[in-house]
């Protein structure tokens, strides 16, 4: 079995305690931190106060960027798959003259 490690993560003056695989612990660091920057962000630009509301808005912030990445991906990859398919078609032309 990895091995393990425990960790602590403070999030809108809550800690969390996880076990995780060392390998991990840079990036849930790193996400910590941006929720953090991200309350204080949207504490200061909506004047919301309520600690549910600012982690929901933080949720669908980050939420809605995994989808357009996903969305962006699928885009990138349709550009891709024609231009493979008009060179395959080029290919085709060259190799039957």
């Amino acid at each position: 079995m990895a091995e393990s490690l425990k960790i602590k993560l403070s999030i809108a003056n809550r800690v969390y305690p996880l076990t995780i695989v060392p390998s991990q612990e840079e990036g849930l660091r790193k996400a910590a931190k941006s929720i953090e920057a991200m309350i204080t962000k949207f504490e200061k630009s909506y004047s919301v106060r309520d600690k549910q509301d600012v982690l929901a808005m933080c949720a669908i912030h980050f939420a809605s960027q995994v989808e357009q990445k996903t969305i962006n991906k699928v885009e990138v990859d349709k550009t891709v798959e024609n231009k493979l398919e008009a060179l395959n078609i080029l290919l085709g032309q060259h190799l039957d003259n």
